[in-house]
C-alpha cells in the first residue's frame, strides 16, 4: 500500500511538473515602419506581420526581413491554400492573391464590407472572410479565384474556424453567438449562445474532441461543436484578441492584450485548467503559433503615455518600436 501510494505521489509530482513547464520571450524581431497591425501568420518557416498597407515577412529563426507583399490597404490577416497565399483588406474591401514563392499579386477579389479575419477552410478549399460592416461570410473558391456564396451571419463575425468535416464555426462578436455553417449548402444552421461570455474574438477547435475555444471578455468559453452547449468556463487575461491551440500537447494560449498569455491544458474532452501565466508586453493581443517548433509570434508596440487631461484619447505608436515577441 506505501509504494503504491509513493508511485502515486510520485507520478502527480511529475505531471505537475510538466504542466508547469515555463514560457518566456526568447526573441524580438524588430520592424521599421509606421502603421499598425492586427493578425499574424506562420506558413512554412516564414512570418506574415499585417502591417500598415502591406504584409512583412519575416525568416521565423532570424527575423531577418525577406520579402513584402504591397498594396493591401488597411490589411487584417492572412491566410494560406496550398499554393497562394492571401490577405484581407479592409479598407478596399478585397482579397489579395499573392505567389509564395515570389510574393506578386496574382489577383484582387470583392468581398462584403469590412473584411477582417481570414481563414482557409482545407475541406471545401475555400477563403473564408469575416466581414465586419457587412455582417456576413464571404466564401472564395481558391482554384478559379471567385467568390461562390455570402453568408448573412446577423451580426459581427470575427473569427471563422473549420472541424474538416464540413462545418465552419463563427464566432459573432456583438451577439455573444457561435455560428455553425454547413459547407456543402453554405446556410447558416445554428447561432448557438456563449454566455456568459461576452464579445467573443478568438477562435480555435480540437477536431479530436470537438471542442469549439472562444476567447471572450476574460473567458474562455469552451463549446461542444456538436451540440452548441459549453461545457467548460475558464477565466484568461483580459484584452484577448487571439489564441492558438497546441494539438499535439493538448494546451490552449490565449493572447492577452493586458500584457501576458494564458495557458489553459485540455485534461479531457470537459476539463480545462489554466497551467500558465506567460508574461509578455502591452498591446499583444493577437498570436500565431507553428505547429511543429510550438513557437509562438505576437505583434506589438511602445506607445505614447496617455494624456492626464484626456485619459481616454487614442495615444499614438512611438516611430520605430513596432515589433513581433517570439515566446517558447
Amino acid at each position: 500500500m506505501r509504494k503504491t501510494l509513493i508511485s502515486l505521489l510520485l507520478f502527480v509530482g511529475i505531471t505537475a511538473i510538466s504542466d508547469a513547464q515555463k514560457h518566456k520571450i526568447v526573441k524580438e524581431f524588430h520592424i521599421t515602419g509606421s502603421g499598425g497591425w492586427d493578425y499574424i501568420s506562420v506558413h512554412k518557416g516564414k512570418v506574415y506581420v499585417s502591417h500598415g498597407n502591406q504584409v512583412n515577412i519575416l525568416d521565423e529563426k532570424t527575423g531577418d526581413s525577406i520579402g513584402v507583399v504591397l498594396n493591401t490597404q488597411g490589411v487584417h490577416g492572412i491566410a494560406f491554400s496550398e499554393h497562394n497565399g492571401y490577405t484581407s483588406n479592409g479598407r478596399t474591401n478585397n482579397v489579395t492573391v499573392f505567389d509564395l514563392l515570389t510574393n506578386k499579386e496574382l489577383d484582387h477579389i470583392p468581398t462584403g464590407e469590412g473584411p477582417d479575419a481570414i481563414y482557409y477552410d482545407a475541406f471545401s478549399n475555400t477563403i473564408l472572410t469575416c466581414n465586419g460592416r457587412s455582417k456576413d461570410l464571404t466564401v472564395i473558391d481558391v482554384l478559379k479565384n471567385k467568390v461562390i456564396a455570402t453568408v448573412p451571419l446577423g451580426g459581427k463575425p470575427e473569427e471563422s474556424i473549420s472541424d474538416n468535416k464540413g462545418h465552419v464555426y463563427v464566432n459573432i462578436a456583438d451577439k455573444g453567438v457561435m455560428a455553425s455553417i454547413n459547407t456543402k449548402t453554405w446556410k447558416l444552421e445554428h447561432a448557438w449562445s456563449l454566455s456568459p461570455g461576452k464579445d467573443p474574438t478568438g477562435l480555435k477547435i480540437d477536431p479530436k474532441s470537438m471542442r469549439l475555444f472562444s476567447t471572450c471578455d476574460k473567458l474562455l468559453v469552451v463549446m461542444n461543436a456538436v451540440d452548441g452547449k459549453i461545457v467548460s468556463k475558464v477565466p484568461i487575461g483580459d484584452g484577448c484578441d487571439g489564441v492558438v491551440f497546441d494539438e499535439k500537447n493538448k494546451i490552449i494560449y490565449t493572447s492577452n492584450g493586458e500584457g501576458n498569455i494564458t495557458a489553459v491544458k485540455e485534461k479531457s474532452a470537459n476539463s480545462y485548467q489554466v497551467i500558465e501565466t506567460i508574461t509578455t508586453k502591452p498591446r499583444a493581443r493577437t498570436i500565431a503559433m507553428d505547429e511543429n517548433t510550438h513557437a509562438m509570434f505576437l505583434p506589438t508596440a511602445e506607445f505614447e503615455k496617455a494624456d492626464p487631461a484626456n485619459p481616454k484619447a487614442r495615444t499614438k505608436m512611438i516611430t520605430g518600436s513596432f515589433e513581433v515577441l517570439v515566446v517558447q
